[in-house]
């Protein structure tokens, strides 16, 4: 598992973590009953408080992407369909957003956007 902290991102750190551990169970570099660094190997291999660790590892097992058994400790929780789906069309919609505001810049219309979307969905059937 690789983890990046960006002092100067604004984000906190606890975020980054939580942000980086669920986009790589998303897209499968970590597996599936997977077991993850402990709370404190990770805090001492990032440099930081165990706290701030542990603050992003109960936020990924509330949220279902991690599990922890006692004494044993973190694993990666089985794929939730449903989860990764919602998870899935966030992004999208943060992507829609985006093209909306260049589309507006650019004074496309609807037609306009729907015929790129329609091209680009062709394209990646081939």
């Amino acid at each position: 598992m690789h983890i990046f902290i960006d002092n100067k991102s604004g984000s906190p750190i606890y975020t980054q973590i939580y942000s980086q551990i669920k986009d790589q169970i998303i897209n499968g570099t970590l597996q599936e009953n997977e077991m993850l660094p402990s709370i404190r190997a990770l805090a001492k291999d990032l440099q930081i408080s165990f706290i701030t660790t542990k603050r992003a590892y109960e936020a990924l097992e509330k949220d279902g992407f991690i599990y922890t058994i006692q004494a044993k400790g973190c694993y990666v929780a089985p794929k939730n369909v449903e989860l990764i789906r919602e998870e899935n069309l966030k992004k999208i919609e943060e992507h829609i957003d985006q093209i909306l505001q260049l589309a507006v810049s650019c004074n496309l219309s609807k037609e306009e956007i729907l015929s790129m979307v329609e091209f680009g969905m062709e394209e990646s059937k081939q």
